[in-house]
């Protein structure tokens, strides 16, 4: 936020410079109806900077490369490259791009692998029980990586794995992989 106003005010003071210079030669009836219009114009761009720059709940937990990210109730995070996964793997179909998903239950980590090379970024889900409801873990790396997503969640409760493909903002197919508990 303090990056947002510095740059906000050393735009604001270029802009009031200008206008001083067009003020310079005007009347002074005129020149209060300026100072007006500047004192409105520079509430409106304090206001702008607040609303704008303020993130929402689900904009600070992760990306927002999916429709549901925006609700508070989901993590979305786009994984880190890594060589190699960890913890138990399947494989979703064909038409889900034959994406790998693993989860390690004690690290609370999630791989994905992205196994076609089709444009679409690989997607993991995982929804759960309790705490946050929705985790999705992009791979947005090319055909044939690993990333690796770290989430926290509650050890208690059911959690469902889903594997698929990012094909734009509102469309993610998924394949529902497997389920476990308490982990």
């Amino acid at each position: 936020m303090t990056t947002v106003v510095a740059f906000m005010s050393r735009e604001w003071m270029l802009l009031m410079s200008r206008m001083k210079t067009v003020l310079v030669g005007l009347s002074p009836l005129r020149r209060a109806w300026s100072r007006r219009i500047r004192s409105g114009l520079l509430a409106l761009a304090v206001t702008a900077v607040t609303v704008f720059a303020t993130s929402t709940p689900s904009m600070a937990s992760g990306d927002l490369y999916f429709v549901a990210c925006e609700s508070s109730n989901a993590s979305c995070q786009t994984g880190v490259k890594v060589a190699y996964p960890a913890g138990v793997c399947t494989t979703a179909s064909a038409y889900y791009g034959s994406t790998i998903v693993c989860v390690d239950y004690y690290g609370d980590y999630v791989y994905v692998k992205d196994n076609h090379a089709d444009g679409f970024a690989a997607m993991a889900y995982i929804e759960s029980e309790f705490g946050v409801r929705d985790r999705y873990c992009r791979n947005p790396h090319t055909a044939g990586t690993w990333a690796r997503c770290n989430f926290d969640w509650s050890e208690s409760g059911r959690k469902e794995v889903s594997g698929g493909i990012l094909q734009n903002y509102a469309t993610m197919p998924l394949d529902y992989l497997w389920s476990f508990s308490n982990n």
